[in-house]
């Protein structure tokens, strides 16, 4: 069921959020008997921390919610999350105690938390609903939250239910809803049209490769994005452990978070040209596979020494990427699960990105902190461009060392786009669970991205 807030009625149980340096105050506003039982059950205010406030007739009459403190506050995020797992069924309205950025935030979390994947198991009880908060974009939240739903249950699918074929429906559906049109080049149509490098990492699987290209919007700044559609990741000849295999299904991460980006931006009706382009494919083992050493000639005519068949993303990618910068678009933003790299040097929680232009990178860093998105940008360091160059062929699509991995995979693949680029290698995936954010598939980046379209295209 879609995530929504709760219809307003005057029986919506209030809720006043407590920050811990203003307990005291709080508490002093209760009545004598909601003081003395918010003293006896030791209420802190702590970060998190749910008191339900007992009415005459023992229904509940007001929730206390604890703040905590800033610096507990900055080591986490969607508290509000938390709280609406843990409170009993019913209607709540948070009336005191957050505004602006927090409040959206808080009326976020409460939705996200409402989020459950259950393609497979029995559904779960839906939790306590949220009548949505004054002064907040509630129309606009909603549309955010079911697009992060879109990209959680793409990549939380099992790859069995969720190949290249798969992909293409959930593109085709979300192109119908919102009135976009959609072509897509499919199988041995790939090396007619000129896609080498997709065709070729697919052509091992018995479900076809294709390319997804959707349009949407006749006016204003054309935005571009790209997504990494591989469905599943054998790793090819240079086949993956078992250890590193087990999480494949989410190596769709990235066409699954422009997906759920698209979602956002035509359900919204920003004022742009709308173009996505996700490369599909299913990375097998077959007696067609490509091989180590293979030397591929990519749709911009650069040739691509195989020195991995487990660095398969960065060529599909930069077929779709040099299909993008031919109509000229004013942005071109890349989402991709590329690299283990990343994983290492930033952790599964923020979102590295890649930008030369430092404007863009100054709205996504302000845009991440405004909407608990976190981002990072790292830098398209020149002198490593000579490591993606191995002689041989113009690239090396896996330099040897295992040195500065997700930054030579972004300098490889700028060497595709001349338009204005933007390219984020991320994780797609939750861990542990933390509130909000259940253990499995997750968007990434994609909310700092829609905050920060604005200033990036002058809309």
């Amino acid at each position: 069921m879609p995530l929504a807030f709760a219809e307003y009625t005057e029986a919506a149980i209030p809720i006043r959020v407590v920050e811990a340096d203003g307990l005291d105050d709080a508490l002093n506003r209760l009545s004598d008997q909601g003081r003395a039982w918010a003293t006896a059950q030791g209420f802190a205010a702590k970060l998190g921390e749910t008191l339900t406030l007992p009415d005459a007739d023992g229904t509940i009459a007001e929730v206390l919610v604890g703040y905590g403190t800033a610096a507990q506050r900055a080591r986490s995020r969607f508290h509000m999350g938390a709280v609406a797992k843990a409170l009993p069924q019913g209607i709540y309205q948070i009336v005191s105690g957050l505004q602006g950025a927090d409040l959206e935030e808080a009326a976020l979390a409460w939705l996200l938390a409402g989020y459950t994947f259950d393609q497979y198991v029995k559904p779960a009880t839906p939790i306590a609903q949220l009548v949505a908060p004054d002064d907040v974009a509630a129309s606009r939240i909603a549309v955010i939250a079911n697009a992060e739903a879109l990209t959680r249950d793409l990549i939380n699918t099992t790859a069995s239910d969720m190949g290249p074929d798969e992909l293409e429906h959930a593109a085709r559906s979300l192109a119908s809803d919102h009135g976009a049109s959609i072509n897509v080049t499919t199988g041995d149509d790939l090396l007619s049209s000129n896609f080498p490098m997709i065709h070729t990492v697919g052509r091992a699987s018995t479900r076809a490769p294709r390319l997804l290209d959707l349009r949407w919007g006749d006016a204003g700044p054309q935005l571009t994005l790209v997504g990494k559609g591989v469905c599943f990741d054998t790793g090819g000849l240079n086949i993956k452990p078992g250890s590193s295999m087990g999480l494949m299904k989410k190596d769709m991460g990235g066409a699954a978070t422009v997906l759920g980006l698209a979602q956002m931006i035509m359900a919204l009706n920003l004022p742009l040209r709308l173009r996505v382009l996700i490369p599909a494919v299913e990375n097998g083992i077959d007696g067609n596979a490509y091989r180590p050493q293979d030397i591929l000639i990519s749709r911009k005519g650069l040739t691509v020494e195989i020195n991995n068949t487990d660095a398969e993303g960065r060529l599909v990618l930069a077929d779709a990427l040099t299909l993008s910068d031919e109509d000229d678009p004013d942005l071109v933003i890349s989402m991709a699960t590329l690299t283990g790299a990343a994983r290492v040097a930033v952790g599964p929680d923020l979102s590295p990105f890649y930008t030369d232009n430092d404007d863009h990178a100054a709205a996504l860093a302000a845009s991440a902190q405004a909407v608990a998105d976190p981002v990072w940008r790292m830098p398209f360091h020149e002198p490593y461009e000579v490591m993606i160059e191995p002689g041989i062929a113009d690239l090396d699509n896996a330099p040897k060392g295992g040195f500065a991995g997700s930054i030579t995979a972004a300098l490889f693949l700028r060497r595709f786009v001349e338009s204005p680029y933007i390219h984020f290698d991320i994780y797609g995936w939750q861990p542990t669970a933390a509130p909000s954010r259940p253990k499995g598939g997750v968007g990434m980046g994609a909310r700092a991205i829609l905050d920060a379209l604005p200033r990036m295209l002058n809309l």
